[in-house]
């Protein structure tokens, strides 16, 4: 289990991070502050597994970044384990 007991310090170092997750490879939300909730947690990891289909390259991981005018969510993958970052735009 992961812990996110630390995310109060991560604000202070980046105020503008508003929320993270982490999920399995099939959407089990594995921790989450913030933001970002359990209902994300499925979207999330098909979103990365998703976008990993478009490379041939396996070891290309690449980035989804969703973005609005009120901020951005970045989404990646690694080892079976998708983490997302809420940041909000300065």
């Amino acid at each position: 289990v992961l812990s996110f007991s630390h995310f109060p310090s991560w604000r202070m170092k980046n105020p503008s991070i508003v929320g993270v997750l982490c999920t399995d490879s099939q959407g089990l939300n594995l921790g989450c502050r913030g933001t970002l909730s359990d209902e994300h947690a499925g979207v999330i990891s098909v979103l990365a597994q998703q976008a990993a289909k478009l490379t041939s390259d396996p070891t290309d991981i690449p980035v989804v970044c969703l973005e609005s005018d009120n901020g951005n969510i970045m989404i990646q993958k690694h080892d079976g384990i998708t983490v997302a970052v809420h940041k909000m735009a300065s």
